[in-house]
């Protein structure tokens, strides 16, 4: 029987963040979200509410979450598309900042990673406590991040993002086995750029950026590959949960299996929350058996569960 040559496996590698070290790869990393936004994708206006969203991360630290990501500001698909609509800095951080010291002051332990691609919010929450710098642009939106980053010396989390939100419903569409190409060279570049900027290797997690950029077949081409990322010499990062094009696919199924909607459907949708989540675990799943150290998610308790049983399996391999 002839033996094929194995993928890159994920290694045991420290990330260095402001205030600790964080050792990736022994076992799955679980990051939270936290969207203190009234427009996000799947649960826009549910956090708004310092209040709120300061309980739901505190629930999702009790249900296992490692970290937590919080966002003041979507870029969901058509999010962005002009000057205007982008949020300032200053109602971003008016929304983000009582969240994340009132979250502290709860859990002083707590791992905060803050998704910005602007410069003068990453400062404030590093300042306010935060560890993690989450830029979806992959420091390219805001000339001053990568440098900023540097000078903080915090935890960075590049992500690949073909274009803006504003642009990826008018994108061409890539070609077969031409998506992990794109988003290995776009991170090995976005990889030497932040080094260039001062940004310490050790403090730089890459994330292929599923959805940003990539539409239905294209994010299972990046996924079927993802492993081949490791190849840049980072930990990676997997972002799946509740992704459009994982809802695109159940929905399908369910049609040619003539499965009648459940009533907890969405007026406006045809997959219910239920499915969404059983479809977001199985992408992450995915995710971790081809390499990625950390996932970011919406439900942390399930995740934990089924994290647990792919790092099983890894162990087992």
């Amino acid at each position: 029987m002839t033996q094929t040559a194995s993928s890159p496996r994920r290694a045991v590698i420290d990330w260095s963040l402001c205030r600790r070290v964080l050792s990736l790869g022994k076992r799955t990393q679980v990051m939270g979200v936290v969207n203190i936004t009234p427009d996000s994708f799947s649960d826009g206006g549910l956090y708004l509410d310092p209040a709120s969203a300061v309980d739901h991360a505190l629930k999702l630290l009790d249900d296992g979450a490692d970290l937590l990501d919080l966002g003041a500001e979507s870029t969901r698909p058509g999010s962005l598309a002009a000057a205007h609509s982008a949020l300032s800095a200053g109602d971003e951080q008016s929304r983000l900042l009582p969240v994340l010291k009132a979250i502290l002051r709860a859990r002083p332990s707590a791992i905060i990673s803050v998704d910005t691609y602007k410069s003068a919010t990453a400062r404030a929450a590093i300042a306010a406590g935060a560890e993690i710098v989450n830029d979806v642009s992959g420091c390219t939106w805001d000339a001053k991040m990568a440098a900023t980053c540097a000078e903080l010396g915090c935890g960075v989390v590049l992500m690949h993002t073909r274009g803006t939100p504003g642009e990826w419903r008018t994108q061409s569409r890539l070609q077969r086995n031409e998506t992990l190409p794109l988003v290995r060279d776009g991170l090995a570049a976005g990889l030497v750029a932040a080094e260039e900027a001062g940004i310490s290797r050790n403090a730089i997690v890459l994330d292929p950026g599923y959805g940003f950029g990539k539409v239905l077949e294209e994010n299972y081409d990046l996924l079927s590959r993802q492993d081949d990322l490791l190849s840049l010499g980072r930990p990676l990062l997997a972002g799946l949960s509740r992704k459009s094009f994982l809802v695109r696919t159940v929905q399908r199924a369910m049609e040619s299996r003539r499965v009648v909607i459940g009533p907890d459907s969405q007026p406006d949708q045809s997959v219910s929350q239920d499915a969404r989540e059983t479809a977001s675990v199985a992408a992450m799943v995915t995710a971790i058996l081809k390499g990625a150290s950390i996932v970011r998610v919406h439900q942390v308790r399930s995740a934990v569960q089924a994290a647990a049983v792919a790092d099983a399996v890894l162990d087992g391999g």
